[in-house]
């Protein structure tokens, strides 16, 4: 057993949720890699009904690997809900520790093991692209523009000291999960990770950001949209002027 192996376990059993939607270039590859830099985590697929396949290719993962396992949903619903069926399943079976992971290949699982020994002293660990020692892989200046300024927006409106709050590489305590009330929780894309980082600072637990390296796909197409960026501005400014006005309570700064 490795020093991760066991941080992990005094936190319980690690479970990476990965969303998928036309992914069957790429899951495989991330699995595989997933397995060997955290060999006792368990794995989650949640596949949208993936119209190429990648659900199938899931199914024949968890045939071979009992630390596999597939969710099945009837058709794309976003990435929020994916994770939020992906929560409540890996709440449901006990595990202590829900990761989010892309299918994509832009998350580094070399980077998780360093995230799980953080989560030791913290309830959320952000696996960041903007704190010293995190870095962006072939993005275009456009794009890695239009991210730093949605964080800086972020911050400015909510007043949480979070670099990265749009990251979707993050280690959560089940207990953090089970306190932010998911129920509730209707946002999707950029503005859902927004969302979770708000309500885990408003709560007061304890948030903590770990440098690493986001690099762009290689393979398949990215599912940003327009009115993706366009909720996360409209919802981020409508949750800034709602605690201007006192009508939620200020979170800590992480």
């Amino acid at each position: 057993m490795t020093s991760t192996d066991r941080q992990a376990g005094s936190l319980g059993q690690v479970a990476v949720i990965i969303p998928t939607y036309n992914e069957r270039d790429n899951l495989e590859p991330i699995v595989g890699r997933l397995r060997t830099a955290v060999p006792a985590a368990h794995i989650l697929v949640v596949d949208d009904g993936s119209p190429d396949g990648t659900g199938e290719i899931a199914d024949k993962l968890a045939a071979a690997d009992p630390h596999i396992h597939v969710l099945h949903r009837a058709g794309k619903s976003g990435l929020g809900t994916a994770y939020i069926a992906g929560f409540t399943w890996a709440l449901e079976h006990g595990y202590g520790v829900l990761v989010e992971h892309d299918a994509d290949g832009s998350h580094d699982p070399a980077d998780l093991p360093k995230m799980l020994t953080a989560l030791e002293d913290a309830d959320l660990v952000i696996g960041s692209r903007y704190v010293p020692g995190g870095t962006v892989v072939n993005w275009p200046r456009s794009r890695e523009a239009l991210s730093r300024g949605a964080n800086v927006y972020v911050r400015m409106m909510l007043g949480i000291g979070v670099h990265d709050a749009t990251a979707g590489f993050r280690a959560y305590r089940a207990a953090t999960l089970r306190a932010i009330d998911l129920d509730q929780v209707e946002s999707q894309g950029y503005c859902f990770q927004v969302d979770l980082t708000l309500r885990t600072a408003e709560q007061g637990f304890r948030i903590r950001e770990v440098p690493i390296t986001f690099t762009e796909r290689a393979r398949g197409a990215s599912k940003m949209s327009q009115s993706v960026v366009l909720e996360a501005l409209w919802r981020v400014a409508q949750w800034g002027v709602a605690r201007r006005l006192g009508r939620r309570p200020k979170p800590p700064r992480a």
